[in-house]
């Protein structure tokens, strides 16, 4: 989908400190081969009482509302992904965000589509600002924490962190324009991340530590091999071509890639062989020293390449997401000028 009206104006993260891999060797929260083959070097981690997830997102929408020079008053929608436990049930996380960020009664809405929430958030509101213009402040947060998450272990070969992040898109203009959006769904997946569990009774906790790979394993013992690898790539292939193609533009005119934050080897797996390009051209370098932030890994990426200075006016870079499903999502940007808040 090509899209003439949709502009970043404004992001925001907020991120707890990083906590050095090494240190979680020596505790014991994670083997020292595991984690040599993560190629992580730190991982946002929330200490006892820090923010609880809607705060984080309010923190982060604060920075994005003041760094697009607007109280939020003319924004239209609220939307608000995560991937985990947002602390609190039967309660709506997007109107606390609402409540402490815009001055708006707009309709305030939750997005529940795992690692890919922010990029579908960011679908959702491109048909929102189509219909009538404004702004659309897009949150996401997540605390991945015990008794019923093990960041390291849950699910082997990403590293979950902890933290929220913004995005406020605008019909009006901003310092970026999205150029194109694709999100690709096959839902023949969807038993990847369920495989084995049977449905079941409300519960109020998770009988254990959640463990995705088992879910895995037993839906590749099933589905065979070929056909899931064959499926996944064929998704992530289908949205990137697209989203090129929607915004006139070839891969190797692209800047930087703001992939998800996998660990080094399926990172290289899932994103860097396929797509034939190096780590270097990537967010990996950020990515490394916090980890998988859910929904927000896309949000938290752009903002750092911008207030690092690493893209430029005229620059177009690729916003890329998957999440359980499965969907797969892409996005072409172009920074049109650099705006006054980065380094």
């Amino acid at each position: 989908m090509r899209c003439d009206q949709l502009y970043v104006a404004g992001l925001g993260t907020w991120l707890p400190p990083a906590e050095p891999v090494a240190e979680a060797v020596a505790r014991g929260d994670v083997e020292e081969a595991v984690a040599a083959r993560s190629g992580m070097r730190s991982v946002t981690v929330c200490e006892e009482g820090a923010p609880a997830p809607a705060e984080m997102a309010v923190r982060a929408a604060d920075l994005a509302l003041r760094r697009a020079g607007t109280d939020g008053s003319d924004v239209r929608m609220l939307l608000h992904a995560s991937l985990y436990d947002q602390g609190n049930a039967l309660w709506g996380t997007a109107s606390y965000v609402q409540r402490r960020t815009v001055h708006a009664g707009c309709p305030a809405l939750e997005v529940r589509q795992v690692s890919n929430g922010g990029m579908a958030g960011l679908l959702l509101a491109s048909a929102v600002l189509a219909q009538g213009g404004g702004e659309v402040l897009l949150t996401t947060a997540d605390r991945f924490c015990p008794p019923g998450f093990d960041r390291w272990r849950s699910d082997p070969g990403t590293v979950y962190a902890d933290g929220g992040t913004a995005m406020l898109l605008s019909a009006g203009g901003g310092f970026a324009r999205v150029r194109s959006l694709v999100v690709v769904s096959d839902p023949e997946l969807e038993g990847m991340h369920r495989e084995g569990d049977p449905f079941g009774e409300a519960r109020t906790a998770p009988a254990g530590v959640l463990d995705l790979e088992a879910h895995k394993k037993r839906y590749v013992g099933r589905a065979g091999m070929s056909f899931s690898v064959a499926r996944v790539a064929a998704g992530q292939r289908d949205a990137v071509k697209e989203a090129l193609a929607d915004a006139g533009t070839e891969a190797a005119e692209i800047s930087r890639w703001v992939l998800p934050h996998f660990g080094r080897r399926r990172l290289e797996t899932n994103c860097l062989r396929p797509l034939g390009i190096e780590a270097d051209r990537t967010t990996w370098d950020f990515s490394s020293r916090v980890g998988h932030l859910g929904a927000g890994d896309q949000a938290a990426g752009l903002e750092h390449l911008v207030r690092s200075g690493a893209l430029g006016p005229g620059d177009r870079c690729v916003l890329m997401g998957v999440g359980a499903g499965f969907t797969w999502s892409c996005a072409v940007v172009e920074i049109l000028h650099v705006p006054g808040w980065t380094a």
